[in-house]
Formats: C-alpha cells, structure tokens, sequence
C-alpha cells in the first residue's frame, strides 16, 4: 500500500459569476470526455473515468479510479487508485470541479512488490495537481448505484383550483378579499396591485377595463362578468410614459380584430387547463397511457380506468372528468408512467414520477450544493434593505423567530440580532436597517423554519468556513423553490410548498401608493421542471404578464414603483418577461434556468486566507476552458488542464475486489492479469454484478452528458422548456 499523499490543488473558489460582456461571449465549460491522458517528462498516463463510492453533503468525494501508466522506458502498466477529494458544482454548467485531491492507495495487481513504490510515484507525480472537472452527470449517475440521501420534507398536497377550457381563455387572479387600487398620477384612473394582469378602474365610469394580450374587456365588478370592449375612457390614453404601462399603451386605441377570451376569476393563484378545442389524443406506446396532444398542460388519459391524470408544479392530480373534483395521487400513479419511453414527447414528466431514474437524478441534483467563497468587504458595501415605512415583524410558527413583512427582503429576527439572507448569502445586524455584516455563523433555530412559513427557503442557504476577509456561502435548490418531498414509492422534487402565503398589503398615513409584497406560491404559474438544467419552466400567457412574477410585480420601496413585465405572445403559448424572475430568491434568470444568486453579487473574486482565484471563461482552440490565476503565482487552464481526451472506449473499470477490468461489445469481462488481458470465464458473480452496475451508470451518465451539452447548445442554455417541443 502506497502511503497517502496529498496533492496542494489549486482551490476552484468560484463565485460563479462574470461581467456582463464576458457573459455574452462565453459558454460553460464543459465535460471533455473519457479517458483522459496526461504526458510528461516522457512518461504517459492514461485514467479512466472515476468510479463514485460516496459523495458525502455532496461536498467530499470518494472514487476509484482505473488507469494505465507508461514510463519513460516505455513499460506500461495497468492500475488503480483509491481517491478522496473535495468538490464545488456548477449546476448552470452541470460540472464538479475536484480539489484537495488525496491518494489514499495505489494498486498494481501485476506488479512485484519491489516496484509498486516507484510506479506509485509516478502515478502521483502525473495525476492532475491543478484540478480535474467531470459532468455532474457522471457524477450522479453512479450516485444511483449507490446509497442516496434524501432529506424529504413535509409539502401541501392539495389541488389548487383547476379550470378547464376548450377555447381561449385566461385566468384573473386578484388576491385577497379586495382590489388593491393605486392611483396613476393625478389621473382619475387607478389600476389593481394585486392582481396578474393589467386592471384598471375609470372613477369616471365606475367601469373596470382589464387587457388580456391585445383584447380589452370591460366589466363593472373585478370579478366579472367581461365583455370585450374597443371603447376605452380618454385618462387610459394619458398613462405616463415609462414605469410601468409602456406596453399597456401599445395596445391604445383598442385593436378592432381579436379574439375575446373566457376569463376565470381567482381570489389566490390558481392553474387552468387550456387546450385549443376538444382533446386530441396521442398514446404513449408500450403503456395504457394517452396524453392530451394540443395543450401545454401535462394531461393524460389512463385508457384502462378511464381516470385523468394531470401534472403541475411537480404534484400529480386525478379525476374522473376534467371539470373535477381533483386529488392528490402521486402515491397512487398508474405503474404504466414509469413506462413512458424516453424519446416519447412527455419523457420529461419522467422525473416527477417515483420511482423512475429520472425522478431519482432530479432528487440528487437538488441537494447539490452551489458554493461560492464571499468577499465580505465586497458585499457588506453592496447590501441594502429598504422597508415601507418602520419595520414590521411577524411571529414564525413553531420558532420564537420573526421575519419582516414590509419589505422585499428577507430579514429575521432572533431576540436582539437581525439575520438577513440576501442573494444566498447571509448577513447579521442588531439593527434591521443595518449596517450588515457577513455572518459567520448562522442561528441553528433558522433552520427549524417550517415550510408553512414564506421564508423557509433561506433555510437551504448555509455559511461555513470564515476567514477575516471571507466566507463560504452555499446553497441547494430549496433555495430556489424546489423541495424534495417523500412518496410511497420513493422521493420526488416538486415546485413550492404547497402553502399559500397571503400577500401583505399596507397602505399607511402619507403613503401616496400602497405596499404589496406577495409570497411565492406553488401554482398559477404552469411550472414544468426541465431535466437538462434542474431548474424549472414557468410562465404561459393565460396566467396573464405578472403570474409567476407575484414578487417582481409587488411595490418596491426602494423606487415608490411597481416591477411589471412585459405582455405575452399567444394564447396557447409563450413566456412572460416574468419568466426569468424567481420569486423565492428577488433575482432576474435572464434565460438561464436555475441561474446563481451569486451572480447578482458583480464581482468575480473569491478567496480563503492567503490564496485568491481570478476567474474568468476562456475560449481555447480545444474549445470553452476555465482560466484562473492565484496568489501564489500559479496559473492555468482548467478543461484540458494539461490533459486530451483519448480515442478509444471508456471501458476500462476497477474492481471491488482490487483487480482492473474491461468490457467488450458483446457484454463479456476480461481480467488484466500477468500483464495480460485474460477472458473472464464464470465464478465471481459479485464482482460481475458490480461491473455490470459500474458500466450501466457509466452508459447513462455519458447519454445525460450529452443531452444536456446539446441541450445547452440548442438553446443558449436555458429559455422555455416544453418536452423538448415547445418554446
């Protein structure tokens, strides 16, 4: 056994972010592929991709590693290596950057004892000592053949209010018991805050007018009924330029030609089932399963039961008709969904089946933490919080905690100390308008948020390591609103918690607007989880242009404005300018699903004690790299590192049993043995069990790597996700 070594590689502190023209002209870096090879000083080594034992927190690694090893004399030999390593992940790039890369052991099965020292190291001085990437693809796909870790939590299930329509139609949502009317200027106009698309109210008239897409509706309560109206009071052609109504006065005077939709009125968010007339339905071959052809929804068919089945926010629902009444069955699905193929149209619904590979890569993806190390002078200077008016608190169940609700930042307090989680990082104060310090620590009680409350996903944002001048900051995707929640048949991801979190709304003495600040929600956005970047889709036009917005178009203290996007296109399809906005974090996606909280930090600087890494993406000849320099006066690029991938097969494994071994085209095992490569002939079940484990996870996680690369690829990495049909 070759004594532990470990080798001093450079720290990949990323905070994952660049300026905004690097953006533009970057890609990700991504997985170059498998083998690898390394030459220097004469010798060769050719290494085979890691074979995952445990991925620790998701943090700390350990693998196996198969390679072949050629010194400068020429003599080859085959070996393995026993690894442990620390990670940080790249969801956006779905890439592991390895670190503090350790040998414990290396093995040469054909090798005298009196040799193994010297071709030991070797190996060590030829393995990568300035850090390796792999695709979090691989990565998780040898985690299934593993023991996984699951931390489910306790989500609502019941169904939102479903409507139904066969022709166009949209639904109106206006929270709470009442309008919320602002005034627009000195006109004799105002327009409703708490609702998903434009309302106005003429005080003249006492008539409400409400633009969906390009048809205006007229109606005397808020509720409806509507009808369509081209007859618009003279104050809707005075609103301001700017702010918020540049695209409401695109539609001014009132387009004559357009269609008139049914419109579905909601006092809290809520789904619709829109298909462009009756069903039309395709089957799902090899299953009893038909899906709904013309609608965006996920709605099926069991043809065997005659039982509806549709898919929202990661929850499935049943019925015996379309009008309802719908229930939760996640538990109860139908054994022919896990049937579907993976080419089909609707593979995508795959991973909010239990059960299913699929289900299980996106419950392990979303406890992958995004780790960034923190320059705390850099951000304290950034952090702001700004409420409407003093700051009020409200009690969080379960907890002697409170949070803010007059402002759109999340602020807690814990008795005399104020925590703040700003962009996935965490800041303390004993005063909540600041100043604010990075904290070091965090309370445990925070993390004993109950997902009844509207801030819970800060608890999936942790602090670790301080320094003097930094600290590290990581988050999972709870933070981003989706939550792993527990099945009979095993865990699933869905979209939100499944509470509803009523706006709060305040109009105080002096205010000349009203404060809004609605909560994320679970529905009334049509969220579709996208496999290829673990983020979710949301947004169709019928939820109007500020459905999934909700916070984004809630008044901001910080500019006496309210934040509204732009209007949709179609209404059977089409994305909100919202789209990109994640109400659980504040933070605009731009087109990037899942994109970091990070980034909106500006800086690309990180650092623990005396070493810092500059990062910054690079394009090489070999294609997108990492470049970094560091304190220390090293420099380098990360994606070839100094390595190519090598032509041939990735079918080179090692053993449980410390023995190397290689896969043929027809299914058969040979044995390096001796020097040579001997036909393995019966015996050893285990060990061919674990093989053919090894080399199914290997297959699956090079086909995901794929699909994700030419995911990113086609669509600029990210934009609207329909099943790979719809834009």
């Amino acid at each position: 056994m070759s004594p532990g070594k470990t080798f001093s590689l450079l720290s990949i502190h990323v905070l994952f972010v660049v300026s905004a023209a690097a953006t533009a002209q970057t890609t990700p870096i991504e997985d170059i592929g498998w083998p690898r090879q390394i030459v220097k000083n004469g010798a060769t080594l050719i290494y085979y991709q890691p074979q995952v034992e445990d991925w620790k927190n998701y943090k700390d690694i350990k693998a196996e590693m198969a390679f072949s090893l050629t010194s400068k004399s020429g003599r080859q030999i085959l070996g393995v290596a026993s690894l442990e390593a620390n990670t940080l992940t790249d969801k956006d790039a779905r890439t592991v950057f390895i670190r503090d890369l350790k040998v414990n052991d290396v093995r040469f099965p054909s090798l005298g004892q009196d040799s193994v020292a010297n071709m030991s190291a070797l190996f060590k001085q030829l393995v990568p000592g300035n850090g390796e990437t792999i695709s979090l693809d691989r990565v998780i796909a040898d985690m299934n053949r593993t023991k996984s870790q699951s931390n489910a939590v306790t989500l609502k299930t019941d169904p939102p209010q479903i409507f139904y329509s066969t022709s166009p139609a949209i639904i109106l949502t206006v929270e709470g018991d009442s309008a919320l009317l602002a005034p627009v200027g000195k006109l004799k106009l105002k327009y409703i805050v708490n609702t998903n698309w434009d309302v106005f109210f003429d005080q003249t008239g006492k008539d409400y007018y409400l633009l969906a897409k390009n048809v205006w509706l007229k109606s005397k309560s808020y509720k409806g009924p509507w009808t369509k109206t081209t007859s618009l009071p003279a104050e809707l052609g005075k609103l301001p330029a700017g702010q918020n109504f540049d695209e409401v006065k695109k539609m001014i005077p009132a387009p004559a030609n357009t269609t008139s939709p049914e419109v579905y009125f909601s006092n809290k968010p809520a789904e619709l089932i829109l298909l462009k007339g009756s069903p039309i339905y395709t089957k799902i071959t090899g299953t009893n399963l038909l899906y709904a052809a013309n609608t965006e929804s996920d709605l099926f068919l069991d043809n065997k039961t005659k039982q509806y089945y549709v898919l929202f926010s990661g929850r499935w629902f049943r019925s015996s008709a379309f009008g309802g009444p719908w229930q939760f069955t996640s538990n109860e699905l139908p054994a022919d969904f896990s049937k579907i193929p993976e080419n089909s149209a609707k593979a995508h619904v795959l991973a909010s089946v239990p059960g299913t590979v699929q289900s299980s890569d996106a419950v392990l993806l979303a406890q992958v933490p995004t780790t960034a190390i923190v320059n705390k002078k850099d951000v304290e200077a950034k952090v702001k919080v700004v409420y409407s008016g003093d700051p009020q608190f409200k009690a969080i169940d379960s907890t002697q905690l409170q949070y803010a609700v007059n402002t759109q930042s999340k602020v807690v307090k814990d008795g005399a100390e104020y925590y703040l989680c700003d962009n996935a990082v965490w800041f303390r104060s004993a005063n909540p308008n600041g100043p604010w310090k990075v904290a070091d620590s965090i309370p445990k009680e925070i993390y004993s948020i109950p997902p009844s409350s509207p801030v819970y996903n800060i608890t999936y944002v942790t602090q670790t390591n301080p320094t003097e001048t930094t600290v590290e900051s990581s988050y999972t995707s709870g933070y981003l609103g989706m939550f792993i929640f527990g099945t009979a048949f095993g865990a699933c991801i869905a979209y939100g918690t499944g509470w509803y979190y009523p706006p709060y709304m305040w109009w105080g003495p002096g205010m000349y607007y009203p404060f809004y600040n609605p909560w994320p929600c679970a529905w009334g956005a049509g969220a579709v989880y996208n496999p290829w970047t673990g983020g979710w889709a949301a947004g169709r036009a019928y939820y109007g242009p500020y459905g999934y917005a909700r916070s984004a178009a809630g008044y901001n203290p910080a500019t006496g404005r309210y934040g509204h996007a732009a209007t949709v296109q179609g209404w059977y399809n089409g994305r909100t300018a919202a789209g990109g906005y994640n109400p659980w974090t504040g933070n605009y996606a731009g087109t990037r699903q899942g994109h970091s909280p990070y980034a909106q930090w500006g800086t690309s600087v990180a650092g623990r004690g005396d070493q810092w890494v500059r990062t910054g993406h690079v394009t090489t000849g070999a294609g997108t790299a990492f470049g970094f320099n560091t304190s220390g006066g090293a420099s380098g690029v990360v994606g070839p590192n100094g390595t190519k991938v090598v032509n041939g097969k990735n079918g080179t494994f090692a053993g449980h049993d410390g023995n190397i071994y290689r896969r043929d085209d027809n299914g058969d095992w040979s044995k390096y043995q001796n020097g040579n490569w001997q036909q393995r002939i019966g015996g050893d079940g285990g060990t061919r069990q674990q093989l053919n484990q090894s080399f199914q996870s290997r297959e699956r996680g090079q086909i995901q790597t794929q699909r994700f690369q030419n995911f990113h690829r086609g669509s600029g990495g990210g934009g609207g996700f329909r099943g790979g049909r719809r834009r």
